[in-house]
């Protein structure tokens, strides 16, 4: 039986996140400390207490679930001893995943995440892009559908999230966007059956983030990378990397391209992967998959008590 572990992505923080691992273990305590001297603010009180206003804020919203994610990973490892065969994380998870396989020290990926949400948030005005969710249309009718909206606004609408379960999330001008809404509810033949704006700061994942990945990319380029003890699902790609050749390349890539999650999900049954663990706050990649593929185990590790409950 092998085992992935799975690491979420913006969206999944909540106030009050990480508590229960910091009152039980001192390990993740030491995490939490960690981050705070790597990002140079008290990001484990903004964690614990808020304001939402402010855990929101992309460049505090990274490093935070980051470091839920990395604690509770520290944690596992060394009260359970529980090893993966594989990691992979969504967006910004992929940075959790990399972490935990040993390719990136802790305090680099979180000083790394501080400035990615930073960078990407400047990438465009705040509200000028938007993103939406289109629930029930296939990729080929999305991008149909994107291109359209496109074409009637002259402004850019891309494919940025494939989810899985049916869902794939646009990305862009929010004009292009809300286009793209409208479309899907007025023409039958996209068979889109429900479109969704989403509550974001920025238009993540598309072309409009490129300013965000030209001063990401020096920032990977001076890490020094470790060698990879699990083999990670990359999301620009959705295949399997197992050294770390080509990291800096795929995580700065992947701010402006797709998060080709459904892709890398359907690898798990050619791996032989029968139990998923979701390390960190929330459980959306735990449900995510069970859309995706029942024969794999999902299990959300979020709490002290989930941990426990191994």
């Amino acid at each position: 039986m092998k085992k992935i572990f799975l690491f979420p992505g913006q969206g999944s923080q909540y106030v009050g996140m990480g508590k229960s691992l910091l009152e039980n273990f001192p390990l993740a305590k030491h995490t939490f400390e960690e981050a705070n001297d790597a990002v140079g603010f008290d990001l484990k009180k903004l964690c614990l207490d808020g304001p939402e206003s402010d855990l929101k804020l992309t460049h505090i919203t990274q490093p935070a679930i980051l470091t839920h994610s990395v604690a509770a990973f520290r944690v596992l490892t060394a009260e359970k001893g529980l090893k993966p065969d594989f990691v992979a994380g969504h967006s910004l998870g992929e940075y959790s995943a990399l972490v935990a396989s040993g390719a990136l020290q802790f305090a680099d990926a979180a000083r790394i995440v501080n400035k990615r949400g930073q960078f990407m948030q400047e990438a465009v005005p705040v509200g000028t892009g938007s993103m939406a969710a289109m629930i029930g249309g296939t990729e080929s009718a999305v991008k149909s559908l994107c291109e359209a909206a496109a074409k009637h606004t002259g402004k850019i609408c891309e494919m940025a999230n494939f989810n899985g379960g049916g869902q794939i999330v646009v990305s862009g001008h929010k004009e292009a966007v809300e286009e793209a809404v409208r479309l899907a509810g007025a023409d039958t033949s996209y068979a889109v059956g429900k479109a969704v704006l989403l509550t974001v700061s920025a238009p993540f994942h598309c072309s409009l983030m490129k300013r965000a990945e030209d001063n990401l990319r020096p920032l990977l380029e001076r890490v020094q990378l470790g060698k990879l003890s699990q083999a990670y699902l990359a999301n620009i790609d959705a295949e399997l990397h197992s050294d770390e050749s080509g990291i800096v390349d795929r995580l700065s890539r992947q701010i402006c391209g797709g998060v080709r999650w459904e892709q890398s999900m359907q690898k798990l049954a050619a791996l032989e992967v029968s139990e998923a663990l979701e390390i960190g706050p929330g459980r959306v990649l735990s449900g995510l998959l069970r859309r995706i593929d029942r024969n794999v185990k999902a299990k959300g590790l979020d709490t002290a008590d989930d941990l426990k409950a191994l």
